[in-house]
């Protein structure tokens, strides 16, 4: 069982919280993007986060806005910068002791996919893979085309707006893409075995991609 402990990642003016779980043996990390109103504390992200560490991947739950920032509605949907802060909380997972060397990866929902997707386009051959969450890669379609990490896109069945917003986001990746959506789930995917399928797929897609960017 990885320790979880509280970390604090100092990016630009202000300082981010986080929670950093890092397994024994692990051969990647995943930095969580939370959506809009939503943060490390996110019991949906957290259940996801369990599953990959027992895949042997480290995880990095952070909350990209304070808490200042986020009782500002228009600030929960500024992806530049919640962008900005991912790619410093990236630079600063990167030069960590415990996860230096270590593949990474993105795991976005909702809003925190858009961020996620920009950083990657931004970063290059730092981030190894992303996988998104009911996310909104639509909000990201300027950077599609330049994202280069192989990218899952998870989406419920029954979340019409968001699958053809995710379909059109889809057609615009150039990277290695692929585009899953699980029949009878809402945007939460809070059904029964949603989530677990969410965390499964999640498992598969950075077990698959992540080692990839070590060798």
């Amino acid at each position: 069982m990885a320790h979880e402990s509280l970390v604090h990642i100092p990016v630009d003016s202000v300082v981010l919280e986080g929670v950093l779980a890092v397994p024994a043996e692990a051969h990647g990390a995943v930095l969580f993007a939370h959506g809009s109103g939503s943060g490390r504390h996110s019991p949906r992200n957290n259940f996801v986060a369990q599953i990959l560490r027992t895949a042997h991947l480290g995880t990095l739950l952070i909350d990209l806005l304070t808490e200042e920032e986020d009782a500002t509605y228009e600030t929960r949907f500024d992806i530049g910068l919640l962008t900005k802060r991912l790619e410093g909380a990236t630079r600063w997972l990167a030069e960590l002791p415990q996860t230096k060397g270590l593949a990474i990866g993105y795991f976005g929902a909702s809003t925190g996919a858009a961020a996620a997707l920009q950083a990657a386009a931004a970063l290059g051959s730092a981030v190894g893979a992303v996988v998104s969450r009911g996310g909104r890669p639509d909000l990201a379609w300027s950077a599609l085309e330049q994202v280069r990490a192989p990218t899952l896109l998870i989406v419920g069945g029954l979340d019409d707006v968001v699958i053809e917003l995710n379909q059109r986001a889809y057609e615009r990746l150039r990277a290695e893409k692929e585009l899953i959506i699980i029949p009878g789930a809402t945007h939460l995917f809070e059904e029964p075995g949603a989530l677990q399928e969410v965390a499964r797929l999640a498992s598969g897609w950075f077990g698959k991609y992540l080692p990839k960017k070590q060798a």
